[in-house]
């Protein structure tokens, strides 16, 4: 929709100011772009989820946004909380390759990417493609691997692609990196470097379940008696569709007011007192393609002011840093971000 002419966006403005004041309109407005297979579909892979996972639907929600508007996610949460298996059931509900790494402190770059060996029929060196090479990988405890693994990833998050010993090797669509982390347990981990921090679209933090959502998790447990949870689910899309999706997406309006909205947001956080370092343009960027993959999901071919506040948070709660006295006294990246977003007018 970027190519529009003035005289369109301006139609598309009009129609949309309508419809933001008017939360019915939205039924009855015909939509410029074919989203139904995308609404239809996250709908049902829910559904597919919900016979597993209690709760949870900001988490699932986030998590369908990074992968349709093909971004990583950093997920963070105590043991227990279904970070993994939410992860690797959503991934299960579409027919693409998966793979598993659980990092640890003696893992090595070459245990994740591969490593060429020699073959001594074909006198020639051959790469043994390593786990990295897949669709979704699943990443487990990733802040347990030390600086020189954590590099490794670099390239092949920021731009899909590995080279190894000067050849190299592009990644097939989609490819995305799901990766949790435990913020409690210290030992034995290390800190996640800034840059790597920044290839993350979203870092989610998932919280407790309430007692009734416990209480529905135990029953279903015990309904279930240790049966493969995995089993219970079927995949709603192909490879190809979620690369499709992801192009379609791209085409979701986003009017020039609120990609100033967005800046503004992202600016704020450079030069705030509370903070000792801002997000970056990369933010900017992040904010605008999950607000888009947020309004497609909902339904809508354009983007609002709320899709924008709802991604806020998740993308650049990772890319600050909190000045020393702040944090002492308690003081959250969230609550910051949650500031800065009310002290900005809404374009309206």
């Amino acid at each position: 929709m970027e190519d529009l002419s003035q005289e369109k966006q301006a139609e598309f403005s009009e129609e949309k100011n309508h419809l933001t004041e008017n939360s019915g309109a939205e039924l009855v407005f015909g939509s410029r772009i074919d989203l139904g297979k995308i609404k239809n579909g996250v709908a049902e892979i829910k559904h597919q989820l919900s016979k597993v996972i209690v709760g949870q639907e900001e988490f699932i929600e986030l998590l369908m946004v990074s992968i349709f508007s093909n971004g990583h996610a950093l997920i963070e949460g105590v043991p227990g909380v279904a970070k993994t298996i939410t992860a690797k059931l959503l991934a299960r509900t579409m027919d693409v390759g998966f793979s598993r790494i659980q990092f640890t402190p003696d893992l090595m770059p070459s245990d994740i990417l591969g490593t060429s060996i020699f073959d001594i029929k074909k006198n020639e060196f051959e790469f043994k493609k390593g786990p990295v090479f897949s669709n979704i990988v699943l990443i487990d405890e990733i802040n347990r691997a030390p600086a020189k693994t954590q590099a490794a990833l670099f390239e092949v998050m920021a731009e899909r692609q590995v080279t190894i010993d000067g050849n190299q090797y592009d990644m097939e669509p989609p490819f995305l990196v799901f990766a949790t982390q435990n913020p409690v347990e210290q030992e034995g981990t290390y800190r996640l470097p800034e840059a790597q921090l920044d290839r993350f679209l979203f870092k989610i933090e998932v919280g407790y379940p309430t007692l009734e959502e416990e209480v529905s998790i135990i029953e279903g447990n015990n309904l279930r008696k240790n049966k493969d949870s995995t089993q219970l689910v079927s995949p709603i899309f192909k490879a190809h569709e979620i690369k499709e999706f992801q192009e379609i997406i791209q085409e979701v309006l986003v009017e020039s007011r609120l990609i100033r909205y967005i800046a503004s947001i992202v600016n704020s956080t450079r030069n705030h007192p509370f903070l000792f370092l801002g997000a970056s343009p990369r933010a900017s960027i992040s904010i605008l393609n999950a607000s888009k993959a947020l309004a497609a999901i909902r339904g809508r071919d354009f983007v609002i002011p709320e899709d924008i506040k709802s991604t806020a948070i998740p993308a650049l709660k990772h890319r600050i840093v909190i000045s020393p006295e702040k944090e002492m006294e308690g003081m959250t990246s969230s609550q910051i971000i949650q500031q800065i977003i009310e002290s900005i007018e809404i374009p309206r």
